[in-house]
């Protein structure tokens, strides 16, 4: 049965006195990026506008909704946390009253 390798260590193996012989060698990421031309900005300003040609732009009644639907999830995150605060308070204040 073969064993499994990740990031140059082997899963389950037995210390047998190999060295890194043993385990995978990770190369660094920029040694594998290729170098990529460098462009005027006037290109560089044509190619940004034609990216942000392509973004699909919500509309309002889309951000309407998106936002409702957040405060109303706040609104219930508040409540349950007044809810479980004020219920830890009292058992805390009941203990105490216990106690003394």
């Amino acid at each position: 049965m073969a064993k499994s390798r990740t990031r140059g260590f082997t899963r389950g193996a037995r210390n047998t006195g190999t060295t890194a012989s043993a385990a995978t060698t990770i190369a660094a990421p920029e040694a594998d990026a290729p170098k990529k031309k460098r462009v005027n900005p006037v290109q560089f300003a044509k190619e940004v506008r034609a990216e942000a040609r392509k973004i699909t732009w919500t509309s309002r009644k889309e951000t309407w909704i998106t936002s409702m639907m957040v405060f109303i999830m706040v609104a219930m995150a508040t409540v349950f946390f007044a809810v479980v605060d004020v219920g830890l308070g009292t058992a805390v204040k009941y203990l105490i009253k216990l106690g003394s």
